[in-house]
């Protein structure tokens, strides 16, 4: 395997020469430069990444910390970090907290030992303080979807609240009154954001939420799946569920057909997170979509701000809502078996 001896030797410069053109320096000649780039492609050399991040102090590694890569919407998110990242010359490493504070911190240790060049994190929970901690040693992070209130650093996000005030009046003016929702997990800002957004719009409207409504979840399958147990289990069931993530939404879908009820049949479902196989369920699932690979892709680009030294600004993008047949949307015309009625929102 050719050294940067051997690309000096071809090139007719010196080793020196050949590390500030690796290294971008201003200082070499264009005719200089353009005899070391040729000399790099005759002999197919490849710098050692690790001598030169001892050099230049930077490795050209981010890391990702997500909640859950099971979730299809963070591995939709992930893929477009990864591939706005490659585009700015850097590599990926994913942690996956699976929505466990402990192995979020696990994780953020392992990335900052690596020597990464700053952090991106939907984070789960606000953590041990790890977090903060390394905001204060300087290690340039980006929030994306989720944040730590409190800890000062850019945030990227999608604002549902316009969305889910849509998906309020959709559910209103199909007839629905017993609304009940499918909460995340208050310790996260989405969790508890979805619901206040919830919350508030059938305040605006003049319509009650019960506490028996309000069904607590993990933003996992299974706890979407006990939740819609327990309000099919009342007296009065809701006739319409609105589940805060996708993968509840999902549960509760299994929870209802195992009753042997029908969606929208007997009741209506709605989920928080477009996924695209909701599309191909029985009915298709109406939906809250966020502007996934945009998030990601402008997160990267904040990071990479953050890593040159700038503060850029926070960066807030409208959710959608999706409407589907889930909730006795009416039938689909001829020839087009799952429609979408897309309602857009700025944002508010």
């Amino acid at each position: 395997m050719a050294g940067i001896k051997d690309v000096a030797a071809e090139a007719g410069v010196s080793v020196a020469t050949v590390s500030r053109v690796l290294n971008d320096h201003p200082s070499v000649s264009p005719e200089a430069r353009a005899r070391v780039v040729a000399a790099v492609a005759a002999l197919g050399y490849r710098p050692n990444a690790v001598a030169r991040s001892l050099r230049t102090d930077q490795t050209r590694t981010l890391g990702l910390v997500i909640s859950d890569v099971l979730n299809p919407y963070f591995t939709a998110l992930a893929r477009a970090v990864e591939e706005e990242a490659r585009a700015l010359g850097y590599s990926v490493i994913i942690g996956n907290a699976d929505e466990r504070p402990e192995l979020q911190d696990h994780h953020v240790r392992t990335l900052l030992d690596r020597r990464i060049d700053g952090l991106l994190m939907s984070p789960t929970d606000p953590g041990s303080g790890l977090i903060a901690d390394a905001v204060r040693a300087g290690t340039p992070i980006v929030f994306v979807d989720r944040w730590v209130p409190g800890v000062e650093v850019p945030v990227v996000r999608a604002d549902g609240r316009g969305a889910v005030a849509d998906l309020v009046d959709h559910l209103l003016r199909l007839g629905h009154r017993r609304l009940a929702i499918i909460a995340g997990p208050a310790a996260t800002t989405t969790g508890s954001e979805r619901v206040d957004a919830f919350r508030a719009a059938l305040r605006e409207r003049g319509v009650a939420l019960p506490d028996a409504y309000i069904g607590q979840g993990d933003f996992q399958a299974e706890s979407g799946r006990r939740a819609a147990e327990r309000f099919l289990a009342l007296p009065e069931p809701p006739d319409a569920v609105f589940a805060a993530d996708n993968l509840m939404a999902l549960g509760a879908l299994d929870a209802i057909r195992a009753r042997g009820l029908s969606v929208p049949g007997d009741i209506a479902l709605a989920a928080f997170d477009d996924i695209p196989w909701f599309v191909h369920t029985d009915p298709p699932i109406t939906a809250i979509a966020q502007p996934t690979e945009e998030l990601g892709r402008a997160a990267v680009r904040a990071l990479a701000e953050r890593i040159a030294g700038r503060v850029p600004p926070s960066l807030t993008l409208p959710a959608r809502l999706v409407v589907r047949r889930s909730c006795g949307a009416p039938p689909p015309a001829a020839g087009h078996p799952y429609p979408q009625t897309v309602t857009r929102r700025s944002n508010p």
